[in-house]
């Protein structure tokens, strides 16, 4: 028994009872006052976060706006579909996660399985295309070429497809007018990701969860415009999910309208003459190499010389700016961007890069007269030329004798150059570089404007490379550690790797004789674009005024009332005098009519004395691979370059696709006469199509009466209207009455729909359309 006295005991259980109780009143007053907190000081505050809960918003798209062409032919427009899209959200509430409700509409869409699981699972670091990377809380579009049967039957059971939905929409479409497939230049649409939604909520431009924006193209560059701002409609609804009430709402305001500056008909002939100009060079047998040409690549372009817009950009190979358009499939994907792909995406008119050959001996020859060398001076243009124990060959071993600097560019004279950049290398200090070195030929380059992006108003541009002293030594740091770890591994018996490898360990910071004699006529490091070329030569037919190139010529407001036009920019002027500009000017004329070209030229019928074309060929060699085909022309108005990787000669594999191009535009003939008629854009198109009172922007028709049309070429995208006309003449084109009418069609049914027309009876329109 314990000895603890009962009244000891009894104080201890008293303790105990007040401190419990002074616990459990502690207990209430946090509490008490927690209550306080939320009902009383911040009651009204979270009362409307309560009743936020209890709101639920429908958010309508806005119509995005059109690109057009000059003439107003739509290059990207919208058109009707019936989307089929799933909520994550609700297929994640069911007990399989949906599985079932996919496979029961996978079997009504004829699609297969796995395809549909993939198109509304999440993308990640570690999930492959297809798959969603948009927000996970809003639709996620299954196809949007479902049949009206389908939507029907998806809609009228809808017990069995909780989650889905199938309703009319517009949808964005590439109709490539005349076969214009224009794919990179326009780009393509993708839905915008979480990330981006938060990164913008403060901007002048949010984004909803259902807003698709541009990845790359036209459709980036100018996003901001074509988008417009989705419409929402809040209701207030009970925990029920009933509907008690609208609490606000937000019309949708359709996207402006671009116009561009690029003709459908001349895009349709360029990209057509490229094709054609790339599968005849894998005809042709390559001597150097023992096999035909590649010809695995090419870009063109053609540019207005007075405003720097761009009439036609075509990369090739291309592919279906449609194939976008309601999500990609898996194989599509894997198509355009697989490492056997040669990377489709890619705009090489402005992200292909190679060394420009012989049409870079504009800049060598304006380098060589800011350095004191007279242009009627006389120059031995000798078939070899040797320095230090290495001799540089005139190409095809071929001498011209003494010219001038202008017959050196009529003939290509590639020893004229190779001596005058080695005595400017001399003059420099050779290897060891004087202080204030004058390097006329490096720095002739960075002021005509290559080593930097033109400001073109696409994404993404590159800007090349001009292999001066400064990227030299850079060059060298970044892999001198390389270069002498591979020449001590040689050891005593290195092999030719090893032996350069060591040479560029030693000394590979210094301008060698041989890196300034093969930069002087456009090989070695130099690394140039089309578009940068382009706008050169473009220079040299305006009297000198680099300008930014542009695609976009105006921003039209949905109703038509404001129209922004794109004024052209330059970003410089050439470094060389009047004088000069007009000797070169006689000389390129002299490419065309007796030099390098003239076979394809002025031989060839070319009406000179009307239309006066400029020329300059260009044939690079690249280590490793066959050469690549320049050829860089220019008119009072217009400028053409083209190149072909892997293609060839500069005339030869280029010549004909642009002398193609230059007859569609001016109407020439193969014997060299000129029918007006014919002619697609014998001059700059200045004004702008014309704006209806409501807004519609009505496609020029062609003058002349219509003739028959001619076929659509098989390789041309769908919705297509002809073929390009570069094979017919322009009385041969579509009637654009047509689509004029279709847009206005389709202007009604978006107004319909914002009129309040249930979906279901629109789907029933479109069944009994397309019985008909």
């Amino acid at each position: 028994m314990s000895n603890i006295p009962e009244t000891g005991r009894s104080s201890r259980v008293t303790i105990r009872l007040i401190a419990i109780q002074i616990l459990v009143m502690s207990l209430l007053l946090t509490l008490g006052g927690r209550l306080w907190y939320l009902q009383i000081r911040n009651g009204d505050e979270y009362q409307k976060e309560a009743k936020g809960n209890h709101v639920q918003q429908v958010v309508e798209p806005a119509v995005r706006g059109a690109i057009l062409d000059a003439r107003g032919m739509p290059l990207a427009d919208n058109e009707t579909r019936l989307v089929v899209s799933a909520s994550r959200t609700e297929l994640m509430k069911q007990d399989d996660g949906g599985k079932a409700v996919l496979e029961r509409l996978a079997k009504v869409l004829r699609m297969d399985p796995k395809t549909v699981r993939q198109k509304v699972r999440l993308c990640d670091a570690k999930t492959p295309q297809p798959c969603w990377n948009g927000s996970p809380y809003q639709p996620i579009p299954v196809t949007d070429d479902a049949k009206p049967q389908q939507a029907l039957q998806i809609r009228e059971r809808s017990e069995d497809f909780p989650g889905i939905k199938a309703e009319p929409e517009a949808v964005r479409r590439y109709p490539a007018p005349y076969g214009a497939n224009t794919a990179q230049a326009l780009g393509y649409l993708s839905p915008v990701t979480d990330e981006e939604i938060e990164e913008a909520k403060d901007s002048d431009s949010p984004f909803l969860p259902s807003d698709e924006i541009g990845r790359s193209g036209l459709e980036r560059s100018y996003d901001s415009k074509l988008r417009g701002s989705s419409g929402v409609t809040r209701y207030e609804v009970d925990n029920l999910g009933r509907v008690m009430g609208q609490a606000e709402s937000e019309k949708a305001k359709p996207g402006s309208n671009l116009v561009t500056s690029i003709d459908a008909r001349v895009q349709a002939v360029a990209e057509k003459q490229l094709d054609q100009a790339m599968k005849k060079a894998r005809t042709e047998f390559d001597k150097n190499t023992g096999r035909n040409y590649k010809a695995d690549a090419g870009a063109v372009v053609v540019m207005e010389n007075k405003t720097g817009r761009v009439v036609a950009m075509a990369s090739n190979p291309e592919y279906d700016p449609n194939a976008w358009v309601g999500g990609i499939s898996g194989k599509e994907y894997a198509k355009l961007t697989g490492k056997n792909s040669n990377y489709p995406l890619l705009n090489r008119a402005i992200q292909g890069l190679a060394a420009p050959g012989s049409i870079f001996k504009v800049i060598s020859t304006s380098a060589a007269v800011k350095a004191g060398y007279p242009f009627d001076g006389n120059y031995d243009c000798s078939s070899s030329y040797e320095v230090g124990g290495q001799t540089f060959k005139n190409f095809e071993s071929k001498g011209y004798g003494n010219i001038d600097l202008g017959r050196a560019l009529e003939v290509s004279c590639d020893t004229v150059f190779y001596r005058l950049a080695y005595k400017e290398w001399k003059k420099d200090g050779g290897n060891m570089p004087k202080k204030g070195a004058h390097d006329w030929f490096y720095k002739m380059a960075h002021d005509y404007g290559l080593g930097k992006e033109t400001g073109v108003d696409l994404p993404n541009e590159v800007s090349g490379r001009v292999p001066d002293r400064k990227w030299k030594k850079n060059y060298w740091e970044a892999n001198k550690d390389a270069w002498c770890k591979q020449a001590k591994n040689g050891g005593g018996n290195p092999s030719y790797a090893e032996k350069i490898a060591k040479e560029n360990c030693a000394s590979g910071m210094k301008m060698r004789a041989g890196d300034s004699i093969n930069y002087s006529i456009g090989q070695g490091d130099t690394l140039v674009t089309p578009i940068q070329m382009a706008t050169i030569y473009a220079a040299l037919g305006n009297g000198g005024t680099l300008h930014d190139p542009t695609l976009g010529k105006a921003i039209v407001s949905p109703d038509g009332k404001s129209v922004h036009e794109i004024r052209p920019t330059s970003h410089g002027k050439l470094p060389i005098s009047d004088k000069t500009l007009h000797q070169m000017d006689g000389a390129l004329q002299g490419v065309a009519t007796r030099g390098s070209a003239a076979w394809r030229f002025g031989e060839a019928g070319w009406p000179q004395d009307k239309i006066k074309l400029r020329a300059k060929t260009g044939t690079a060699e690249v280590a490793g691979k066959q050469t690549t085909s320049w050829l860089a022309t220019y008119t009072d108005d217009f400028t053409v370059v083209m190149t072909i990787s892997q293609g060839g000669t500069g005339s030869g594999a280029s010549g004909p696709a642009v002398r193609n191009i230059y007859n569609a535009m001016y109407g020439v003939g193969a014997d060299g006469g000129i029918d007006k008629s014919k002619a697609l854009l014998p001059k700059p198109q200045a004004k702008l199509p014309k704006i209806s009172k409501d807004g519609t922007i009505v496609p020029q028709r062609d003058k002349k009466p219509r003739g028959q049309n001619a076929e659509r070429p098989a390789d041309a995208p769908s919705g297509s209207p002809s073929a390009p006309p570069g094979e017919q003449t322009p009385a041969e084109s579509p009637d654009t009455r047509g689509e004029a009418q279709a847009a206005r069609h389709e202007g009604q049914r978006q107004q319909h729909r914002r009129d309040g027309t249930p979906p279901a009876r629109e789907i029933r329109q479109l069944a009994g359309g397309e019985r008909r």
